[in-house]
């Protein structure tokens, strides 16, 4: 395997790393000489598995270092940033930050409560989309950024479609893409590129807590022209593609990674 980031001191920073996208994503980059700094927010008895899996990644010859933090609150991400500093001493970069986090209300709007309040929206919009430029600021005015730097957020068909329950979360990528959009407007000068994966339906711990997923994943089969559903790999390598210096001239897009599912 080619491990083009190695002896680069390229650093990736993902945010929600421990199952699902962000997972797959960090083995990905591992595997290709990339360092690693994943952040999570897991429940203590979940914590021997998800260390165990990180096995997979202390095992590739790269330096990975984790923190069960919540990502999203202010505080604690100024004390991170500290600790980033000390890992990533005078030669280390942040070549690679990923957004994965998945903190949203999929409460219905109407029916039996509970609904879905104004607090819901604030705190799905917050974690799921706004924290992303917070931690772009933090790490930029911490000059912590590579020369050629990639900012990559995961949305979803979300986006455009309505589906029940999943209104907050909607409203959390609509603004998680406008907000990708500005970054990649606005910190072009300073060597930084963003873009949105808008993955296809994927099996993950966050889609199985959607109310019905059941029929987004047989919509999807049945309009999938590869008859099968997405698969972390499947967007963890386009993170990796992203990340490479032949990428450096896409910025500010929105790139299905869906096998097609999208075309009918």
């Amino acid at each position: 395997m080619v491990t083009e980031f190695k002896d680069r001191n390229y650093w990736a920073i993902i945010l929600g790393g421990s199952t699902g996208l962000g997972f797959a994503t960090a083995r990905k980059l591992a595997h290709h000489g990339m360092n690693i700094i994943i952040i999570h927010r897991d429940r203590r008895a979940d914590i021997a598995e998800i260390e165990e899996a990180f096995e997979d990644i202390r095992e590739q010859d790269v330096k990975f270092e984790s923190f069960n933090i919540d990502a999203t609150n202010a505080e604690k991400r100024v004390n991170l940033i500290q600790e980033i500093s000390k890992i990533l001493g005078k030669e280390g970069k942040i070549r690679t930050l990923v957004h994965s986090i998945s903190k949203g209300n999929l409460k219905p709007m109407t029916g039996e409560e509970p609904t879905l309040d104004n607090i819901d929206f604030q705190i799905t919009i917050d974690a799921m989309a706004i924290s992303l430029y917070d931690w772009t600021k933090a790490i930029f005015k911490a000059k912590f950024f590579a020369k050629d730097a990639r900012i990559i957020s995961f949305t979803s068909e979300g986006n455009k479609k309505a589906w029940a329950n999943y209104a907050a979360v909607s409203a959390a990528k609509v603004a998680l893409e406008s907000i990708t959009r500005n970054i990649a407007l606005e910190f072009a000068p300073h060597g930084i590129r963003a873009n949105c994966i808008q993955a296809g339906v994927t099996v993950t711990r966050s889609f199985q807590m959607i109310p019905g997923n059941e029929t987004l994943r047989v919509h999807a089969l049945k309009h999938n022209p590869f008859k099968r559903l997405t698969v972390p790999n499947d967007v963890a390598n386009v993170v990796y593609l992203l990340s490479k210096d032949e990428a450096s001239w896409i910025t500010g897009t929105i790139i299905p990674v869906n096998g097609g599912e999208h075309l009918k």
